[in-house]
């Protein structure tokens, strides 16, 4: 019962009197539970509540391993999300920003971590992004072994939150990409289908929608059946299962995840002195929501290829000679691949 203390205030003050709501904390950890119970896989229990995760690399297989981290954010995409009240994909996204950045360095993603903050928390909202994540690291391969979720009043505008990721995965030593010491004038560059716009770019999506005087509830003209709210909460396109194989079989010399930046800042990551990446943009058509964007916000041709993937989310260099077993075995995973450039002298 509350009283008063010798200077006549009010006593009794809890922590959900601040706004922060403890038991909404736990009962969301109650809830994704079995969510990271989902994702175990060799190395890696994902039982969450301890002060930390662990994973076991001699489990995994592993004999002489470098670990390769990475972490990133979802952007301004967030805001779509809240805006149309549709939270479920953004885990994805979350994920895929990380581990396709690791899978970049010739690494299998190993185990991953992510930081919810948000001004209010509500569980099942809690949930419903976090069930993303999960299914973003099973598709990936990854173990969600930890995480955290911050309730900040007076943070965050109300029904606002944002998401961080950290993902760690491993080659064995000598095995990391790019090789560039293996990279030659005459490598075949293949482009690996992206799912749209993933998550980079959408300030500009965003600003295009206010020029155009549109709402996301409005229909999607260039996705028949989908709002542009859907259509552009596509998740990112995940790339682990596809390439890493075809890293671990010795057919790849390098990949660009093709991220901010777009197909002119992200292919030169991946190349050595002396070599430029030559990307052949009439190698494949621009898919309808980029050409929508470009058409609707007027935004020219160098400006798309420099902020969008316009189309390709993964860039791979491979050698001439084993282009079509690469291309087959792409194929055979599902990946719309194609041809998309060539290794040239700088």
């Amino acid at each position: 019962m509350a009283g008063t203390d010798d200077s006549g205030r009010k006593n009794g003050l809890t922590y959900a009197d601040s706004g922060v709501d403890i038991d909404a904390g736990d009962a969301l950890v109650d809830r994704i539970k079995p969510l990271a119970a989902a994702t175990r896989r060799a190395g890696a229990a994902a039982d969450l509540g301890g002060f930390g995760g662990a994973f076991d690399l001699k489990a995994a297989g592993y004999h002489d391993p470098i670990l390769i981290s990475g972490t990133d954010g979802v952007g301004t995409k967030l805001k779509l999300a809240i805006a149309t009240g549709i939270l479920d994909t953004v885990g994805i996204d979350l994920v895929a920003m990380c581990v396709n950045d690791v899978l970049a360095q010739g690494a299998e993603p190993l185990f991953f971590l992510d930081y919810l903050a948000t001004s209010k928390l509500d569980p099942a909202r809690g949930e419903a992004i976090v069930k993303g994540i999960a299914e973003g690291c099973k598709q990936s391969g990854c173990a969600l072994i930890g995480g955290e979720t911050a309730e900040m009043p007076g943070m965050y505008a109300e029904d606002d939150f944002d998401l961080a990721g950290f993902v760690v995965g491993a080659a064995e030593r000598g095995r990391l990409l790019p090789d560039h010491d293996a990279m030659k004038a005459g490598d075949v560059l293949i482009g690996l289908a992206s799912s749209g716009v993933h998550s980079n770019g959408f300030s500009l999506v965003r600003k295009v929608m206010e020029v155009a005087g549109l709402d996301w509830s409005d229909p999607a003209p260039f996705e028949p059946g989908k709002t542009l709210g859907e259509a552009f909460l596509t998740p990112t396109r995940l790339y682990v299962k596809s390439c890493l194989p075809l890293i671990k079989s010795g057919l790849v010399k390098g990949l660009a995840h093709i991220t901010g930046g777009g197909l002119v800042e992200n292919p030169p990551r991946m190349m050595p002195d002396g070599l430029e990446a030559r990307i052949d943009y009439s190698a494949w058509p621009l898919p309808p929501m980029f050409q929508w964007l470009a058409e609707t916000g007027g935004i020219e041709v160098r400006e798309m290829h420099r902020t969008f993937n316009c189309g390709v989310g993964m860039l791979l260099c491979v050698a001439p000679e084993t282009a079509d077993a690469a291309l087959e075995a792409l194929a055979l995973t599902g990946e719309r691949a194609m041809i998309v450039g060539q290794v040239e002298t700088a």
